[in-house]
C-alpha cells in the first residue's frame, strides 16, 4: 500500500509506510520472511557454525577480564557467560579483585531472576545510596531496550526491597536525594515527556508515598532533549544539579539552594567537560567563550572558577586556565577522585592521562605514567575514596588494567586478558587521506606485515555526535577476519570526536556531506596503497555509522565490494517523526525546515535508492530498538529489493535493543553471519 504524508520536507508516496508500524502482524511477517531467507544463506554457509561457536566461546570466555569500579572497599563487576547468560551483578574485595582468581559474591543472578518472573531481565547499572552504599536503585530492561524499570535493592539481604522504591519500565532516571527520598527525572506519562520521550520533568519522591505524587521541583520545554538530575558530593559538602539539556550540544544547568530556587550556572550553553573538584567548577567549551573576567576559553582547553565564591557571591570571580588547547589533542573525559581529577586526552588518537590537584588554592597538573601509543581509559575513579585504574589496548595488544591505590602514584597492572589471536605476523599502522575539500583524514591499517597485493579489506566508520574512534583489541575480528589473512581499516573522519568539538562540528548539520566525502576519500586511498581493491574492499557501520554506510552505498557504489548497515538511520526526511529521533535535529537539522530538508534530502539514503550496479548488502536491527526504529532498516531492505538488488540481505533481532544487550549467543550468530557474509562477497579463504 502506499501512504502520502503533507508535512513539510517530509517524503510523499512512501510504498513501505507500513514497515514503521513496529510490532504489526504484516510487518513482523515480512520480517519473518527476510530472516528466513538470510539464515538460509548465512547460517547455511559451511563456515559459518565454527565462526558462531568461536565467537560465543570469546564473547563468553572465563578469562575475559572483569572490570570493575571500586566503591567502599568492594569492586562491582557485570558478567556474563556461557552458564550466566543473562549475567550476574556481583562484588568482591579491592585485595580479592587483584588476584587471579577474585571470590565474587553474586548481588544479583538475572537468569534466576528471569526464570522466577519469566522475564528476560536486562542489567541496566544501578545506583547506591550514601554513605554505605548498601541499598541500590536497580535498573532493568524487560527487553534490552532504553526503557527500564527501576525497584530498591538491598545488598545486604540479597533481595529487593518489599514495599521499597519501584517504577514501571520507562526512560526515566533514578538517584538518591537521602534515605527516603528519590530524585525522579521522570518520563512516565505524555505530560512528563519531551518529544523526544525523554524525561521532562524532575521531581522528589518520598518514601511510603506513590510515585503519582511525587512533588515537581524542575521542568524543561517540551522540545528540549531531556532534564537530568543528580546529587554531587565535594567532600563534605553535598550539590543537587539540576540539568535542562537543550540538545545534544547545548544545555542549562542549575544548582537547588536551600532555599527552594534552581539558580542557573550561567556558562555557554555549549559547555562540556564539567567537573566538580575541591569547590572548583572545571568546564570546555565547545566554541571560543569570553568570560565575565575576560578570559578567553577555547575549545579542547579547561578552565575553572571557585564554586563556593560563585553560591556565595553570584559571581564567577577569576576564571583560572586549567589545560591550554593544543594541536590535535583532544579532551576525552573527566573522573575524580577524592583527591585527585583524571583528565584522559586524545593525542593525535593516542592516548594519555593526566591528574590534576589542588594546593595551596592553586590547581596543578602532572602526567600519570601509562603505557603510551596506544588507547588509554579512565576504567574508573573512587569518588569517596583514593583508587583509581586505567585500560591500556591497541589494535594488536589485549586490554588491561592497570590499578593505583593511591590516587595513580603508584601503578600495577592486574588484569590482562590472554591473546585471542596470532598477532606475530600483523602491524597496525597510522596513514591519512586527502578528502574533497582538502582535509587530511586520519585512518588505521591492521594488516599482515607481508602483504604483497589486494586482499579481502572492511573498512570501520562512524563520524557523528563527538565519538571518536580509537585504537582497540577485538578478539573476534582478529580470529574471524585477521586471522585469515585479511586487512581491517578504521576511519577518523570528520563528524567524531578524535580531535575536538571542530572535528565534530566540521560535519554537522548542513556540512554532513563532508563525513561521506572523507570516507570515501579513505576508501580510495586504501585502493590506492594496494591494499585492497573496491570489489574486495567492504564497509560497515552501526547507528550513525550505519547512516554512513547507508550513504556510501547510495552515492559511491563502485567502491565497495560488501556493505554492512547495523541497526542505522536511513529515511532522514522522516527521521523526527521515528521516536525518539527528535533528540537528533541538533546534529542532523529538522526536515520540517526547508533548508534543512533541503540538505538532508540531498543524502538521505532511503531516497536515493536507484536501479543499477550496487554491491551486496547486508541490513541488521532489532524489533525493541527503542533507540532507532527498526523502521530504518526495514524500509531500505526492501526499496533496495524493489529496486532489483537481489544481494540484499535483511536481519532482525527480536531482543535486545540498539546495542544488542542481554543473551551474548544472539550476539555471536549476528557477529558470525557478518563475517561469514564478508567472506563470501569479497574473496579470500572462507
Amino acid at each position: 500500500m502506499t501512504i502520502s504524508t503533507t508535512k513539510p520536507g517530509l517524503a510523499t508516496d512512501d510504498p513501505f509506510l507500513w514497515l514503521e508500524e513496529r510490532t504489526s502482524k504484516e510487518a513482523l511477517d515480512w520480517v519473518h520472511r527476510q530472516n528466513e531467507v538470510t539464515v538460509a544463506q548465512l547460517q547455511g554457509d559451511p563456515s559459518y557454525q565454527a565462526s558462531f561457536e568461536t565467537a560465543l566461546d570469546l564473547m563468553t570466555a572465563e578469562d575475559n577480564i572483569a572490570v570493575g569500579s571500586a566503591l567502599n572497599g568492594y569492586v562491582y563487576n557485570f558478567w556474563q557467560d556461557k552458564t550466566n547468560v543473562l549475567g550476574l551483578w556481583r562484588r568482591t574485595t579491592v585485595a580479592s579483585y587483584k588476584t587471579d582468581r577474585p571470590d565474587w559474591e553474586t548481588i544479583i543472578d538475572f537468569d534466576q531472576l528471569a526464570a522466577k518472573e519469566g522475564v528476560k531481565w536486562v542489567f541496566g547499572g544501578a545506583s547506591r545510596l550514601y554513605p554505605d552504599f548498601n541499598r541500590c536503585l536497580v535498573s532493568m530492561s524487560p527487553d534490552g531496550g532504553d526503557a527500564s524499570e527501576m525497584r530498591e535493592f538491598d545488598i545486604a539481604a540479597k533481595s529487593f526491597v518489599e514495599d521499597g522504591f519501584r517504577a514501571p519500565a520507562s526512560k526515566s532516571g533514578f538517584g538518591w536525594l537521602d534515605k527516603d527520598t528519590v530524585i525522579v527525572s521522570a518520563a512516565f506519562e505524555e505530560a512528563d515527556k519531551t518529544e523526544s520521550g525523554y524525561p521532562r520533568v524532575v521531581k522528589l519522591w518520598t518514601r511510603g508515598t506513590d510515585l503519582e505524587d511525587a512533588t515537581p521541583i524542575f521542568e524543561a520545554q517540551k522540545e528540549d532533549l531531556a532534564v537530568g538530575a543528580g546529587l554531587e558530593f565535594d567532600g563534605e559538602k553535598r550539590h543537587l544539579f539540576l540539568t535542562r539539556t537543550l540538545n545534544f550540544f547545548a544545555s542549562h544547568s542549575f544548582l537547588r539552594l536551600p532555599s527552594g530556587e534552581n539558580r542557573r550556572i550561567p556558562l555557554p550553553d555549549d559547555v562540556t567537560d564539567t567537573a566538580l573538584f575541591k569547590d572548583q567548577m572545571v568546564f570546555g567549551v565547545r566554541t571560543p567563550w569570553t568570560a565575565p573576567d575576560g578570559t578567553s576559553c577555547r575549545p579542547d582547553g579547561l578552565y575553572s572558577f571557585d564554586f563556593a565564591h560563585w553560591i556565595e557571591t553570584g559571581s564567577f570571580g577569576v576564571i583560572e586556565t586549567l589545560l591550554a588547547p593544543a594541536h590535535r589533542v583532544s579532551i576525552a573525559t573527566l573522573a575524580r577522585t577524592q583527591d585527585r581529577l583524571f583528565i584522559s586526552l586524545m593525542d593525535n588518537v593516542r592516548g594519555k592521562v593526566v591528574a590534576c590537584e589542588r594546593r595551596d588554592g592553586a590547581l596543578s597538573l602532572k602526567p600519570v605514567a601509562l603505557p603510551e601509543n596506544g588507547t588509554v581509559g579512565i576504567s574508573h575513579a573512587e569518588h569517596f575514596g583514593a583508587s583509581v585504574s586505567f585500560s591500556f589496548t591497541d589494535f594488536l595488544t589485549p586490554s588491561s588494567i592497570i590499578w593505583s591505590d593511591d590516587n595513580g602514584e603508584t601503578l600495577a597492572t592486574v588484569k590482562s586478558q590472554p591473546s585471542r589471536f596470532d598477532a606475530s605476523q600483523l602491524v597496525s599502522e597510522q596513514f591519512e587521506a586527502r578528502s574533497k575539500d582538502g582535509t587530511m583524514i586520519p585512518y588505521f591499517i591492521v594488516r599482515r606485515r607481508d602483504q604483497k597485493g589486494p586482499v579481502p579489506t572492511l573498512l570501520y566508520g562512524y563520524g557523528g555526535f563527538e565519538v571518536p574512534l580509537l585504537p582497540g583489541y577485538a578478539g573476534v575480528r582478529g580470529r574471524l577476519w585477521l586471522e585469515k589473512g585479511n586487512a581491517y581499516v578504521q576511519a577518523c573522519i570528520r563528524g567524531g570526536g578524535e580531535f575536538g568539538p571542530a572535528w565534530h562540528q566540521a560535519a554537522l548539520k548542513g556540512n554532513r556531506q563532508n563525513a561521506f566525502d572523507d570516507f570515501a576519500a579513505v576508501a580510495q586511498d586504501v585502493v590506492r596503497r594496494g591494499i585492497a581493491t573496491a570489489a574486495s574492499l567492504g564497509i560497515q557501520g552501526g547507528s550513525n555509522g550505519g547512516l554512513l554506510t547507508g550513504v556510501s552505498l547510495t552515492q559511491h557504489p563502485e567502491l565497495f565490494g560488501a556493505v554492512i548497515i547495523e541497526v542505522p538511520l536511513l529515511d532522514m526526511l522522516r527521521y523526527t517523526e521515528l521516536p525518539p529521533g527528535a533528540s537528533w535535529m541538533a546534529e542532523y537539522g529538522d526536515p520540517s525546515k526547508p533548508e534543512d530538508a533541503t540538505w538532508l534530502a540531498a543524502y538521505s539514503p532511503y531516497q536515493h535508492v536507484e536501479a543499477g550496479a550496487y554491491p551486496p548488502v547486508l541490513l541488521t536491527t532489532s524489533t525493541a530498538d527503542d533507540r532507532v526504529h527498526p523502521g530504518h532498516a526495514r524500509k531500505m531492505a526492501a526499496r533496495l529489493q524493489e529496486a532489483g538488488h537481489a544481494g540484499t540481505l535483511f536481519f532482525e533481532e527480536t531482543e535486545g535493543g540498539h546495542g544488542g544487550r542481554g543473551d551474548r549467543r544472539p550476539q555471536a550468530a549476528q557477529a558470525a553471519m557478518k563475517y561469514v557474509f564478508l567472506q563470501r562477497t569479497l574473496g579470500g579463504k572462507g
